[in-house]
């Protein structure tokens, strides 16, 4: 078993891409892809034009394209779709993305899994969600084929040898902002957070076990459940425990129900949160009024002036007429992570060799330069990011 106008800072942290490779054989790829002709596959489901060749290397992803998780899958598919492109008007090696939907549900998850094993994929990009990603971990190291997640960021996500994560693990998201909110002078937090959540849980938990370490007094902890959408009985126990700041590990919706009622009970505090937050302010529809000044790790900036950053946002934008955020970029991260791993077998294309290669390449990524640990874990660094004017703005 394995396993965020101004300046940067950035935090060392280890992070990895679960990914996946192979097809329904534990052991070898299907002759180191597909024949383009493919016959028997569903074609409506792939992206994007392919380029002529003799072999394409169809790439399974899974998340939710539907659902209250949907920006998250939506964002990875559309994000890795530009990668596919870009890879194919290279020429040699050619990818074909295949998707499915899951729902971020666990038992749906595993249902796209086979339906993308049926049609024969090389590794899989997902699934997106933790507690989705988990339950493929189950299928895909039975099957042996490469699992790359670019967003399930639970420890055991990368549980198995053949599994990869591309962004934050829990506990070091939990760790790394227990230490910045006491760095910026804080001595008392509260945190709400999703009880029935894998992700939540392990981000919490770590959280309030630095917090303990460090002296930041965690003042109240408040639950719920996935699914609630009335949290005035939380917000009002953290209005009672006189806490200086929120920490809220949890996803951007619970954060856009959370910011719009704690007004409603007289609670104004510093929000603090993780990378679940991206999102927040299209669910928002662009007023960040009640979250103005918060603050979120994130590998992914979209107003960076990095080349890369530059180059993909304007693709994104003229392709999807949206602004990508970090999901988007741990999708093309998690592509380009795969395509590094079947470049280097050199024609010799196993589940076993792409497996092995992870360990040996180096992803110059838009969330940042990786490379990955035996572990499965990204070795990298972070960003924290705040919410200003209806931007995510790198601080």
């Amino acid at each position: 078993m394995k396993k965020l106008v101004a300046m940067f800072l950035t935090f060392g942290l280890s992070l990895a891409a679960l990914s996946g490779c192979g097809s329904k054989d534990a052991n070898e790829a299907p002759d180191g892809g597909t024949n383009v002709s493919g016959e028997g596959e569903n074609e409506a489901q792939i992206e994007g034009d392919t380029a002529s060749t003799d072999t394409v290397y169809k790439i399974g992803g899974i998340g939710p394209l539907t659902g209250p998780n949907a920006s998250y899958g939506l964002s990875v598919k559309q994000g890795a779709q530009i990668a596919v492109d870009e890879i194919n008007a290279l020429g040699g090696i050619q990818f074909a993305l295949l998707f499915e939907d899951d729902q971020a549900d666990g038992e749906k998850a595993v249902s796209a899994y086979n339906t993308l094993m049926d049609q024969e994929v090389t590794a899989i990009l997902g699934a997106v969600t933790s507690d989705a990603c988990i339950a493929v971990t189950e299928e895909s190291q039975v099957d042996g084929i490469l699992q790359v997640t670019p967003s399930g960021s639970a420890q055991a996500c990368t549980q198995y040898d053949n599994g990869f994560r591309i962004c934050f693990t829990d506990p070091l998201q939990g760790k790394t902002m227990a230490d910045y909110i006491k760095a910026q002078g804080y001595e008392s937090v509260a945190v709400i957070y999703d009880n029935s959540s894998d992700y939540s849980n392990g981000i919490k938990e770590a959280f309030e076990e630095q917090a303990g370490a460090i002296g930041l007094n965690v003042a109240t902890s408040e639950s719920f459940t996935s699914g609630d959408v009335d949290f005035k009985t939380q917000l009002t126990k953290v209005k009672s425990s006189g806490a200086q700041c929120l920490f809220l590990p949890i996803y951007y919706a619970e954060v856009a129900y959370i910011s719009e009622q704690a007004k409603s009970v007289g609670l104004e505090l510093p929000y603090f949160g993780c990378d679940g937050w991206d999102g927040v302010i299209a669910q928002l529809n662009g007023d960040t009024t009640n979250i103005e000044g918060a603050v979120f790790l994130t590998p992914f900036v979209a107003t960076s002036e990095a080349e890369n950053v530059k180059k993909f946002v304007e693709t994104y934008n003229q392709t999807y007429n949206a602004i990508p955020d970090q999901f988007a970029a741990d999708g093309y991260d998690g592509i380009y992570a795969i395509y590094e791993a079947i470049s280097a077998c050199n024609g010799d294309v196993t589940n076993e060799n792409i497996i092995a290669n992870m360990q040996n390449i180096e992803v110059k990524g838009l969330t940042g330069d990786m490379t990955f640990t035996k572990e499965g874990e990204p070795n990298k660094s972070a960003l924290v990011a705040t919410i200003e004017n209806g931007q995510y703005v790198a601080k």
